[in-house]
């Protein structure tokens, strides 16, 4: 089975009979509540239609709108920064004198 994205149907045809409807009777939009991770706010416009063959009613998404917030941008690719590289040498550290922790 493929997977992937679902394929739009188109919302102006009748899902019962096939048959394609010229305008809906009723349209209205939806505010999303909360924003995207970008602060956009997503706009649904809705629609209601009749079929003028079989008389089947059906709601259906006609347009999403994304507004405001700031538009989605691609980082621009840094080179990694490094520090500085110390070497030690092991001998070094067996001469080193260790105190005892007071008491």
């Amino acid at each position: 089975m493929a997977r992937g994205r679902r394929q739009k149907k188109d919302p102006f045809v009748c899902p019962r009979c096939g048959t394609r409807v010229a305008e809906p009777v009723k349209t209205w939009t939806l505010v999303s509540p909360l924003p995207d991770k970008y602060g956009r706010i997503t706009i649904t416009v809705m629609g209601s239609f009749v079929c003028p063959n079989c008389g089947y009613k059906w709601r259906a998404v006609l347009k999403k709108i994304k507004e405001g917030g700031t538009p989605p941008r691609e980082a621009p690719q840094q080179e990694k920064e490094e520090g500085e590289i110390i070497e030690i040498d092991l001998s070094d550290l067996d001469s080193v004198d260790l105190e005892e922790p007071p008491e």
